[in-house]
């Protein structure tokens, strides 16, 4: 079960990295600097792309996914989701957060 646990924050933790390096690679160093605004995590090192959770994982990551929506548009969500495919198609449907699907 502790194994299981800590896939799963392995994984969100990849999927919101993954998310912020592709939003990075279409609107430059911004990416970062907006997903700094989202509670629920922490930026440790953006250069090598590592954070941690203070929050609810599907929650943050539902919320850094609508911050990009919001000020980038529905495109921006659309790579969200298309950036972590691979990730969310091995975790189970429940587990997946809303904004992902």
């Amino acid at each position: 079960m502790v194994a299981n646990a800590m896939n799963t924050m392995n994984t969100f933790n990849q999927i919101l990295i993954r998310i912020i390096k592709e939003q990075e690679l279409i609107i430059g160093p911004i990416a970062w600097d907006e997903a700094k605004k989202v509670s629920g995590f922490n930026v440790i090192d953006s250069q090598k792309g590592e954070i941690s959770f203070s929050g609810e994982q599907k929650e943050t990551v539902n919320n850094l996914v609508a911050r990009y929506e919001r000020l980038f548009g529905r495109a921006s969500h659309e790579v969200c989701r298309e950036s972590v495919q691979d990730l969310i198609a091995k975790m189970p449907r429940d587990e997946v957060p809303e904004s992902l699907k």
